[in-house]
């Protein structure tokens, strides 16, 4: 944290010598001096995911949380100064000199570190040893985790069941110390778990308990009250009360915003489309949305017309004829998405939820992928943290589908506006184009 703040001041002074030319030895204004103090405490205080471990963060998510932490922080400081009317007292080349600056600069020195920590690990430094408590598909998970995280610094020293692990402490004293146990025991094997921690009674390692795949995921919701009754919400929709409140006016006002914005766009696409291929401009489908009732879903048509058997939704696949030149580069960008945001004002879907399926589609996955249906306990979304991570397109296996489900239901588990707002932030970079996207 404290690198970063000074990154941040380093790089608005030298913005500031640069855009005034090296021979000015003055010192820099209040203002500025204000507007970079600003950034520095959103970034340091508000930020919480951007300051964890590094030995449990991927580089990936640690650039990720950096870059959009940065970026909610120069938004904030830029509302600040609109509304303060002040933004005319700062130099805009300035400004964008020191955020892009600062930006580098911060992903430079997270990859100096991480490679830093890389060489140490490859010369058998900076690592932590690790005991499992326990043999089953629990600490074979863990297991697994470990060996395909070899940048974490974590090295499994010991697999054993709970009656070994006091002869092992016993018999490793004097030698290579234990500082991590980890306990993968079912939550309901007390004898195993009492035995395990009166054998580390004496010890000063981190004691961990990982629990069960069927426990982590009854666990992992939210709990609410009813009577006066504390009950754990297995199946609930979470948008409700404030939250609803607040998803609803952002949906409404940033959706007529973009819809307002793009809306030239979409009349250029919409000839575009009348022009090369017969046919209506836009294609309606129905699907689930909220609580499994069915809507219609509106995108700018991109394949030819033609009439499906047995009422089927084939997905569209690779090198898939019925797609036209002109359909393929809008699938390609997501542009054919670009109607769903008049579902949005309709009421019917969000900017940011689990992406609607086909009715045909929910019909045949929901008793193959365990926790489907759950989905549809929020509103459709245009874009959702499955898409931004990767999973998107076609689901031609069972795994694919799984995996986009695990996300989905992550963001229902942990929904916010700012998780919705990091959403919106990752798609604008990313979520347009993908390799997944005919």
């Amino acid at each position: 944290m404290a690198l970063d703040a000074l990154i941040i001041w380093g790089c608005g002074l030298a913005a500031y010598r640069w855009y005034l030319g090296t021979a000015v030895h003055a010192d820099i204004p209040a203002r500025y001096k204000l507007a970079v103090l600003a950034a520095s405490l959103v970034l340091l205080v508000c930020s919480r995911s951007i300051y964890r471990s590094w030995r449990v963060n991927e580089l990936g998510v640690m650039l990720r949380s950096v870059i959009s932490g940065w970026l909610w922080a120069v938004g904030l400081v830029l509302g600040w100064l609109f509304v303060t009317k002040s933004s005319s007292d700062l130099s805009r080349v300035w400004f964008v000199g020191w955020v892009v600056g600062t930006l580098v600069v911060l992903c430079l020195q997270r990859l100096a570190v991480y490679g830093g920590l890389h060489w140490l690990r490859s010369r058998g430094y900076n690592f932590k040893t690790v005991v499992l408590v326990g043999v089953g598909p629990t600490s074979e998970h863990v297991q697994q985790a470990l060996a395909q995280s070899a940048w974490s610094g974590l090295r499994v020293l010991a697999t054993l069941p709970p009656e070994a692990l006091a002869p092992f402490l016993a018999a490793q004293q004097g030698k290579q110390p234990v500082d991590e146990v980890w306990l993968c025991l079912p939550v309901g094997d007390k004898e195993g778990i009492f035995a395990t921690l009166d054998a580390l009674r004496h010890s000063t390692a981190n004691i961990r308990l990982v629990p069960d795949m069927f426990a982590l995921k009854l666990i992992n919701h939210g709990v609410s009250e009813v009577l006066g009754i504390p009950m754990l919400d297995l199946s609930a929709s979470p948008i409700t009360g404030k939250v609803r409140l607040m998803k609803a006016v952002q949906d409404r006002l940033l959706g007529a915003l973009i819809l307002l914005l793009i809306s030239p766009l979409m009349l250029a696409i919409a000839l575009a489309i009348k022009l090369t291929s017969r046919g209506p401009v836009l294609y309606q489908q129905l699907r689930h949305g909220w609580n499994g009732e069915e809507i219609w879903v509106y995108k700018f048509r991109s394949m030819v017309v033609h009439q499906e058997t047995d009422f089927q939704v084939t997905q569209a696949r690779r090198n898939d004829a019925r797609i036209t030149p002109l359909g393929a580069f809008l699938r390609r960008t997501s542009l054919d998405e670009l109607p769903q945001f008049i579902n949005v004002l309709q009421g019917r879907m969000s900017i940011v939820g689990p992406r609607p399926h086909a009715v045909a589609h929910n019909e045949h996955y929901k008793e193959l992928v365990p926790g489907y249906m759950l989905r549809h306990k929020v509103k459709p979304g245009i874009t959702g943290w499955a898409q931004v991570n990767g999973f998107r397109g076609e689901t031609d296996t069972l795994d694919k589908m799984e995996k986009r489900v695990e996300y989905d239901l992550h963001y229902i588990e942990n929904v916010s506006l700012w998780l919705d707002l990091k959403i919106i932030v990752a798609t604008v970079f990313k979520g347009f184009v993908h390799k997944n996207a005919y």
